[in-house]
């Protein structure tokens, strides 16, 4: 198995989360299609790729397979200006999720049990690997994917701080990966120890039985920035004890919308990166997010 590779200097911003091969058809359903495209679906990778679009550095870090769909993700994001600190495995493969399109709207199906990314364990990026870094970035998408991977998220959050960066976590419940009682204690813990929390107002009354942004806040009281999203609604951000700031989402006609939360995410954390006021975070969250709802992929396309 590779190593990280050796770093001269810090990024900006690290995000620690699984990439998989995405194999979408294109002429029919699973069962039937006899041509598809591959390409690379990872919340955090996404992330990443929008942040560094921005200008920023940016790292992501991860553990891919030693096969062809790990060469063509590691390649992809370093396309897009990503700095890759990936281990490569022997031992395992990189995970691959299908995408199986539908006339009102998509299934997916993940084959990642035992994927290179599942045996993340816990030190996988040390206080001294992150020294410099601003933003450590992952989602409750990594926690799910096996126990070493719960472990690796807890120690990640407190070797962040030792290192003197912020640790940003986003929620992202996907609810084939665990039971929803595991969900539930799990990310609301760590929801409400990072220290820049997103959420879906949808997907918290799902898991946690909170219906509105305000019951959302008093759910998660310790998180010190709380960003609660309502899809084309708009997004409420609570900062300690400070009164909420809502900015509406824009009128957008939607394509696809699997993708658009990673995006907001992103363009939030750039402008957090270059110091911009919460009312112009939460406008940039949505202007990234919109770029990617008109599209039928989850990055856009390079120019």
């Amino acid at each position: 198995m590779s190593s990280l590779p050796p770093q001269t200097s810090a990024p900006e911003i690290v995000c620690v989360g699984e990439t998989m091969a995405l194999i979408t058809p294109t002429d029919a359903g699973l069962a039937a299609a006899g041509h598809a495209t591959i390409g690379l679906a990872g919340a955090e990778s996404n992330v990443s790729a929008g942040v560094a679009a921005t200008g920023h550095r940016v790292a992501w870090a991860s553990r891919l397979g030693a096969d062809p769909l790990g060469d063509r993700i590691a390649s992809e994001l370093a396309r897009r200006g990503v700095e890759l600190w990936v281990e490569r495995a022997e031992d395992a493969p990189t995970g691959v999720m299908f995408k199986d399109p539908g006339i009102e709207s998509s299934s997916v199906y993940y084959y990642r049990r035992g994927s290179a990314a599942a045996h993340m364990e816990p030190g996988f990026l040390t206080p001294e690997r992150l020294d410099g870094v601003r933003i450590v970035h992952t989602t409750g998408i990594t926690p799910a994917l096996s126990p070493s991977c719960r472990e690796m998220v807890d120690r990640l959050f407190a070797d962040a701080r030792s290192a003197g960066a912020l640790v940003s976590f986003d929620v992202n419940d996907r609810r084939p990966l665990w039971s929803r009682e595991d969900a539930a204690e799990t990310l609301a813990r760590l929801a409400d120890a990072a220290d820049i929390t997103f959420v879906g107002r949808d997907e918290a009354e799902r898991i946690w039985g909170t219906v509105t942004p305000a019951e959302i806040r008093a759910f998660l009281p310790r998180c010190p920035l709380l960003i609660v999203k309502d899809g084309d609604v708009g997004a409420t951000a609570f900062d300690g004890d400070a009164e909420p700031v809502f900015v509406p989402a824009p009128v957008v006609d939607v394509v696809e919308p699997v993708g658009a939360g990673d995006a907001f995410a992103s363009g939030f954390l750039a402008a957090t990166l270059d110091g911009a006021p919460l009312s112009a975070r939460l406008t940039a969250g949505h202007a990234a997010a919109e770029r990617v709802l008109t599209i039928a992929a989850d990055l856009p396309p390079l120019d």
